[in-house]
């Protein structure tokens, strides 16, 4: 395995999908509603900031936890406890990245640069919380919900409440699919003082808050389309994201987590593109 495709594992490079597509959702609103001209440049600065970022967040992650992972079975083939990828060359990487980001936020415009600290805060901050509270699935939700916001401001150096009701979604969301994936360690976190929903509740009362949580997702997706008179398009998209979610919830019910594994990044990518697939359509058509 080459250097590029080991840190490419080491940070899950795929499961970028979950927060790009909201993020360029949030910029062509931006460019629409403002009426602002369309810059290649200014979309790749976005780009960049967003791969930064997630590499700067996933790779602390890895970092943060390779004791955990080296423990829990389910994890120990993780590039840095397999030594394929050792934890002074991977913090580099983290340092980098985060140096990169902030660069990158300076270089878009003042208040990205100012917010940059603390987004990457929020970013590195995640992967700690796991140690000390049950709630480390809503700052993942957060750390994903900074995207939309993030891009919004790229674009015109302000925050409207488009981008913040977006964000809401995401979290939420994000928050929601979570607590199901964690479904899969809530022995091994309960045995090691780790915090989560799933440790702290049964699986089906977890399950319940996850469903909570995407309703309130969906919700929030909803009150866009009203808020903002969007059309058809729109809504097509809503309804996607919608079955997928239900989907989700009937494919890795309480009685089937085994089912949890490979495809559960692909149904939730699936909703996040399909969704901001149609809705940018609709912002353009």
């Amino acid at each position: 395995m080459n250097i590029v495709s080991r840190y490419a594992s080491l940070v899950k490079f795929s499961h970028t999908i979950f927060a790009m597509p909201f993020a360029l959702l949030s910029y062509v609103y931006a460019i629409v509603s403002t009426n602002t001209p369309f810059e290649w440049l200014l979309l790749v600065k976005i780009l960049l900031c967003m791969v930064f970022a997630r590499n700067a967040a996933m790779g602390f992650n890895r970092w943060s936890d390779r004791d955990i992972d080296a423990r829990n079975p389910r994890t120990a083939s993780r590039d840095i406890p397999a030594g394929r990828i050792t934890p002074r060359a991977a913090m580099t990487f983290v340092v980098v990245n985060c140096v990169l980001f902030v660069a990158v936020a300076g270089w878009i415009n003042v208040l990205a640069l100012t917010l940059s600290p603390i987004a990457l805060a929020v970013l590195l901050g995640y992967s700690l919380t796991k140690r000390f509270t049950s709630m480390s699935h809503i700052v993942l939700g957060l750390a994903l919900a900074i995207a939309p916001v993030g891009a919004y401001i790229a674009v015109t150096g302000t925050v409207v409440w488009f981008p913040v009701i977006l964000a809401v979604a995401v979290l939420t969301w994000t928050a929601g699919f979570d607590i199901l994936y964690s479904l899969q360690d809530t022995d091994f976190d309960r045995s090691n003082g780790l915090h989560s929903i799933p440790a702290r509740f049964t699986a089906v009362q977890s399950t319940g808050i996850s469903i909570a949580l995407h309703v309130v997702s969906v919700a929030a997706v909803a009150a866009i389309g009203c808020i903002y008179g969007l059309g058809i398009f729109y809504w097509i998209g809503f309804g996607l994201f919608v079955a997928i979610l239900v989907m989700q919830h009937i494919l890795y019910r309480p009685s089937r987590i085994d089912r949890i594994g490979a495809t559960f990044g692909l149904v939730n990518g699936l909703a996040s593109v399909s969704f901001a697939v149609m809705a940018i359509i609709d912002l353009l058509v």
